[in-house]
This record gives C-alpha cells, structure tokens and sequence, in this order.
C-alpha cells in the first residue's frame, strides 16, 4: 500500500505544483478560469499556497505517515470545493477537478491503509 501512495502522492504533488505556479504567476487561462467561477482575484496568492502546501505535505507524508493523512484531508477537501464552485457558477467543465478529486480521495485511503 505504501507504493501505491507513493506514486499516487508524487502524481498528485506534481499535479498541484504546476497549478501552484500557474496560479502565482497569473498565468491567463487559469486567472480567466477561476474569474468565470466568480473567484475573486485577491483570493489567487491564497489559493495557489494552500495548492503548493497540499504538494509539500503530500511528499512529506512519504516519512511522517500523519502529516500525509493531513495533506490528503486538506487536498480532497480543497478539490471538492472545487467541484461545488463549478456546480454552482453552472460549469460543467469538472472533469479535471473530479480526477484531482478522486486522486486525493485515493492518496487518503492509501496513507491510512499504509500507516
């Protein structure tokens, strides 16, 4: 089971850094993205640390098994809030968000099975 976090945990980390970056750097597709959703942009700096905070945790969660289960919680969580931002700003574009989604859900049980 701790193979199986490992690279579920690297895949999602990846996933989140770039998005991280993208988001800090504004890069205009993301930026007009989360505008379309009705995300303010004074929430970007913001958004994209908690991203980039999941990555980390996510990764140290490889050597401290209850940090990694706390990234996960906070990462699945995160994305779920995402599914319902584009449930309710009528954007039924929710594929990438619902694998990232499904992706936390299953670096959770992973963590959990593995500890």
């Amino acid at each position: 089971m701790f193979i199986g976090y490992a690279v579920v945990a690297a895949l999602l980390a990846f996933a989140l850094s770039a998005s991280a970056f993208l988001t800090f750097t504004r890069n205009p597709q993301v930026t007009g993205n989360m505008t379309k959703l009705g995300v303010p942009e004074s929430w970007l700096p913001w958004l994209a640390t908690a991203k980039a905070a999941g990555a980390i945790g996510l990764l140290a969660g490889l050597a401290v098994p209850l940090l990694g289960v706390a990234a996960a919680i906070g990462v699945t969580l995160y994305m779920a809030g995402g599914v319902i931002t584009h449930l309710r700003a009528k954007d039924y574009e929710i594929a990438p968000v619902t694998a990232l989604t499904l992706l936390a859900v299953a670096a959770l049980v992973l963590r959990i099975a593995s500890a």
